[in-house]
């Protein structure tokens, strides 16, 4: 089951930081469904090297679900990688909580596309990285 889950979590992962390098190198983007609105303007413009930013902390956290999953070594010890691990689960579970305005399931701005998206696609997601993440960091990956 760890290495179901380290896969499944590891390789959205990696997909989303192929997507954000793809993003920083002028792909286009679906528009304001990914970034969220308030009056119909962007709350903000990523910039390309914020966009690559995310782009290596997505890389990063699949480095770290591959390898607590034992999927991949890494030269430090298995502690620091299972608290690293817990800490991309909690990254992710704060993400789908959100900020109470514009991310997460208890945001106050709705009506627009991004809201919209984020409600039915992307808070979902952060959970269920979160919770799988948190659950091998601190679970799965003693069975």
């Amino acid at each position: 089951m760890k290495t179901l889950v380290a896969v499944l979590i590891g390789a959205t992962l990696l997909i989303l930081s192929a997507l954000h390098v793809y993003w920083a190198a002028g792909g286009k983007s679906p528009g304001a469904s990914v970034i969220p609105e308030v009056s119909g303007r962007r709350v903000f413009e990523p910039t390309r090297v914020t966009t690559l930013a995310v782009a290596l902390a997505l890389a990063c956290a699949a480095v770290v679900v591959l390898a607590r999953g034992g999927l991949l070594s890494l030269p430090i010890p298995a502690a620091p990688v299972a608290w690293a691990c817990g800490a991309v689960g909690a990254a992710f579970l704060l993400r789908a909580m959100g900020e109470f305005r514009l991310v997460g399931f208890f945001k106050s701005v709705k009506g627009t596309e991004f809201a919209a998206m984020d409600t039915w696609f992307y808070s979902p997601l952060c959970l269920a990285i979160g919770a799988g993440a948190l659950w091998l960091a601190f679970v799965g990956a003693r069975r």
